[in-house]
């Protein structure tokens, strides 16, 4: 049996399109399932039904992450080399830098993964199959292609099962389809070419019964079903962020063009006499003062407090480059149901013949509604399966249930006592008839049948509609149009109906098809916005961020929901049957147009977000469901939701938010930019002040005057004054106006252009101003201890000034509080302290060959200092002045035509 199972299982690919004894008899399975010595040999064929998530990284490569630097490369030979050489300081401030880095990233990674580990919902542990002729209880994990699996309302289907009974079996397949309505489950078989969301008779792995009862035969198991087959697209490994791409290109370029440097210095010192040894611990320690070893510490730093950041603000962060890169997102691409909305159907709209009443505006107390309004509430409540949780206070069980009772409990219409006792018949819904019918005993002793259902079967089985003044003949052309207009804004609309039965009609099992009905009225219900997400999508179109949403929901449903979000709606929804006729060029210039995608599988979201992504765009996209998985793991950036979503979707996320609200993700845009902004402001302070170190000692070289700096000074002023500041830099916040500024260009580098220059001419301007210092020292008779001091000193004030002068690129240092970041206060304080320290310290002054300074001094080398403060404020005030002039010329050509 077991071969021939192989086989079967290994080429059958249909078998919706074959009926269910067929099925049955291929699968070797009948109405008493399998027996147990079969499901045992098929266990040990088909393997555990499970699927495969991705295993947590070993510690040690986490690691060993941490030392992937071109940076860190050059550093680590250097250490290795000073140590070999007994050079025990120089060696061991090497060492010291680089274990404080890599101690950090890995604290911080390991933390992320254990936070999203802890978030993986517990699977179904067992479910109830017919096994040996009887009914048993077993692990989900020991079924197999083959077992009889049984259904009742609120359970999880453990596999792809080929229905063999459906009664009212209403299934929830959001989380696989996108589809927000539950699908309608029968057992007839159906044409061949059909894509999941259309085989009514198949119910999939991981969805679950929102009503009704059930029964199959599993056709597949763990990663062959069709939530296996999503989960294989979401394995491998992850692209690069474009932080670690621009971090790579600058580390490159700095790695490039100090080992030049420092070849030019080596072979110059030699020509002009100096020792080879010396030349190579200046060569050495020019290289720790230049290079920006310090930088993986601080951008560990920067990354980690915007993951604190967004952490409080409900956003888990699984890698730290994530950080930066949503606030580098140009287009977020969302699910609609469970992210944009609240995956909970609520009625809306109340149809009667006395007009529409909006249940969104009209919020009239209890009782206050018209007797034809309460009649439609009362009707939908009683013919009616959802029940009251007494722990949330919600009605659970089928959504348009839930949505029917909820609406009329709270509006008065019936009290819950009503809806659960007084019932003489009942009908669960049923597909052929399409609507469910209840048989009640009302207060006077009649018995009277509620019906609700799809308005074209109430308008066939009524023969009058309800007025204000009584019941009059049935118009049907003014329900129709009644019904098209509610589904053209996107609602779900329901019929209800009644009619009072006579003493002498008796009352079969099941109920006769519903007749000779009084038309009651229509409801109609959405899933409606979550709260704040308009508002959300509206701060990202103010931060030059395009939202559009990609879903498996109806074309009709998705645009009607996308205009009450604020989202473009003048063109029509993109679906996954135009797809099919698009090129990847076409499909890039279509999305392009429109705001909405709908009725796509997850194949189709997949290569949806490949083509947002060309042109260098950086695409986020959100979904909760394991059909938003694919398109989570090819996205720059996947954010998966918490509570609601699947383990599939988390595995593949970047971010996960435990809200599951797509707000949260607008707050996780700003942090981003905030922590971008921080990373640009420490990158800069670092290369400007390295540029200062290398000009100056390279021109104290080739000048042939006594080195500038001995070995251990270029480390202690690399080591003690930038790499105290510049991690209070790294915690500078938010200067508030992160969300009205465009996304970040991708061709742009860590730095701008703009931070270029300035670094440039700070660098320089401090390079001359320490190498002039050390200079007029020497001819001023001061030993050569005392110009070194003087110089270095010089250097850490120049640093002082520079790291307030880096808090923004743009705004004035005078635009700012003052205290607004006090760990850079600190630190910077903290640095002049130390360097003093040093300084007026014997041991520390002799081992690193320094004096002590008066305080005249002191006060020199501060006014000079500050003259880096000055030159950027002038620099900054004139790109401001030249922006406002550019911004008015702009203004004026627009009213005037074009020609100012």
């Amino acid at each position: 049996m077991t071969s021939r199972l192989s086989d079967v299982t290994d080429q059958e690919n249909s078998w919706h399109s074959r009926s269910a004894a067929d099925v049955s008899e291929a699968l070797g399975s009948g109405p008493g399932g399998l027996s147990s010595d079969e499901a045992a040999e098929r266990l040990r064929h088909h393997g555990p039904n499970e699927l495969d998530f991705a295993t947590s990284t070993p510690w040690w490569l986490t690691l060993l992450r941490q030392f992937r630097s071109p940076l860190i490369y050059i550093l680590l030979v250097a250490a290795v080399i000073t140590a070999v050489q007994q050079h025990w300081i120089d060696s061991a401030a090497i060492f010291l830098v680089l274990i404080i880095n890599a101690a950090l990233g890995f604290i911080q990674e390991r933390k992320a993964e254990r936070d999203v580990r802890a978030l993986r919902s517990l699977a179904t542990p067992t479910c109830r199959v017919r096994r040996d002729g009887v009914e048993q209880v077993v692990d989900t994990g020991t079924v197999v292609p083959g077992d009889l699996l049984l259904l009742e309302s609120g359970e999880r289907v453990v596999a792809d099962m080929r229905l063999t009974d459906a009664n009212g079996l209403l299934l929830d397949e959001s989380m696989l389809t996108g589809e927000s309505m539950p699908a309608t489950k029968q057992t007839q078989p159906l044409a061949e070419e059909l894509v999941d969301a259309d085989k009514t008779n198949i119910a999939f792995s991981g969805t679950f019964v929102a009503s009704g009862r059930g029964a199959g035969v599993a056709i597949a198991t763990g990663e062959d079903t069709a939530l296996g087959t999503i989960n294989k697209l979401v394995q491998g490994p992850s692209s690069k962020s474009p932080l670690q791409v621009l971090i790579h290109d600058l580390e490159r370029l700095i790695g490039v063009v100090v080992l030049v440097a420092l070849v030019l210095i080596f072979i110059t010192g030699i020509l002009l006499g100096t020792d080879a040894s010396i030349m190579f611990r200046t060569s050495v320690a020019l290289a720790v003062a230049t290079i920006p070893e310090s930088l993986p510490i601080v951008l560990t730093v920067a990354l980690s407090a915007g993951v604190s950041r967004m952490a409080r603000r409900n956003a888990i962060v699984r890698t730290l480059p994530a950080v930066e890169t949503l606030g580098s997102t140009t287009i977020i691409g969302s699910d609609k149901t469970g992210t944009l909305t609240e995956n909970r159907l609520t009625v809306e709209k109340i149809w009667t013949s006395d007009g529409v009443l909006d249940v969104v505006r009209n919020t009239a107390e209890a009782g206050q509604d018209t007797p034809l309004v309460r009649a439609v509430l009362r009707a939908g409540a009683l013919t009616n399966e959802a029940t009251l949780s007494l722990e949330t206070g919600e009605h659970t069980g089928d959504a348009v249930d839930a949505a029917m009772a909820a609406v009329a409990v709270r509006r008065g219409a019936v009290t819950e006592g009503e809806r659960s006792c007084r019932t003489v018949a009942h009908q669960p819904y049923e597909p052929e008839l399409r609507c469910s019918q209840t048989v009640r005993e009302n207060d006077r002793g009649e018995r009277v049948l509620y019906v609700k259902g799809s308005p074209e079967a109430l308008l066939e089985a009524s023969t009058h509609v309800a007025h204000a003044h009584g019941a009059e003949s049935l118009v049907e052309r003014h329900i129709h149009e009644a019904n098209e207009e509610m589904g053209r804004a996107g609602l779900r609309v329901l019929a209800t109906g009644s009619r009072t039965l006579t003493d002498d009609e008796t009352l079969s099992e099941p109920l006769p098809p519903p007749s000779r009905l009084t038309f009651l009225g229509m409801e109609g219900m959405t899933d409606p916005p979550r709260d704040g997400v308009a508002d959300a999508i509206k701060q990202c179109q103010q931060a030059g961020i395009t939202v559009k949403m990609i879903t498996g929901d109806h074309p009709v449903t998705a645009l009607a929901i996308a205009a009450r979000l604020g989202l473009p709606t003048d063109k029509p929804a993109l679906t996954g049957s135009e797809m099919a006729q698009l090129d990847d060029d076409m499909l890039t210039a279509r999305l392009d147009q429109t705001s909405v995608a709908a009725r796509v599988s997850p194949k189709d979201k997949l290569r949806i977000v490949q083509a947002l992504k060309r042109g260098d765009r950086i695409v986020a996209v959100t979904g909760d469901g394991v059909n938003d998985a694919p398109a989570l793991k090819a996205a720059t950036i996947g954010v998966a939701m918490g509570r609601s979503g699947t383990d599939v979707a988390r595995e593949a996320s970047d971010v996960v938010l435990t809200d599951d609200n797509f707000v949260t993700i607008v707050h996780a845009v700003e942090e981003g930019r905030v922590t971008f902004a921080a990373i640009r402001k420490v990158t800069y302070f670092l290369v400007s002040t390295g540029i200062a170190a290398m000009i100056a000692v390279s021109l104290s070289v080739f000048a042939a005057i006594p080195l500038l700096f001995i070995p251990v000074q270029m480390v202690w002023l690399n080591l003690v004054t930038k790499g105290v500041q510049d991690i209070g830099l790294a915690l500078e916040p938010g200067e508030g106006d992160e969300l009205t500024r465009p996304p970040r260009a991708r061709t742009e580098g860590l730095l701008s252009r703009t931070l270029w220059f300035r670094a440039a001419i700070t660098g320089l301007w401090m390079a001359v101003g320490a190498l002039l210092a050390f200079i007029l020292n020497l001819r001023a008779g001061y030993s050569l201890e005392h110009a070194r001091t003087f110089s270095l000193t010089m250097l850490v004030l120049f640093n002082f000034f520079q790291v307030f002068s880096s808090r923004a690129e743009l705004k004035s240092l005078f635009q700012l509080r003052f205290l607004a970041n006090k760990p850079l206060i600190v630190a910077s304080l903290g640095t002049l302290l130390l360097h003093w320290g040093a300084m007026t310290w014997s041991a520390s002054a002799n081992v690193l060959g320094l004096t002590a300074l008066s305080a005249g001094e002191w006060a020199i080398c501060a006014a000079v200092g500050s003259t880096v403060l000055v030159i950027v404020e002038v620099e900054k005030f004139v790109r401001r002045w030249s922006r406002r002039r550019t911004a008015s010329a702009v203004g004026v050509g627009s009213l005037t035509g074009g020609q100012a």
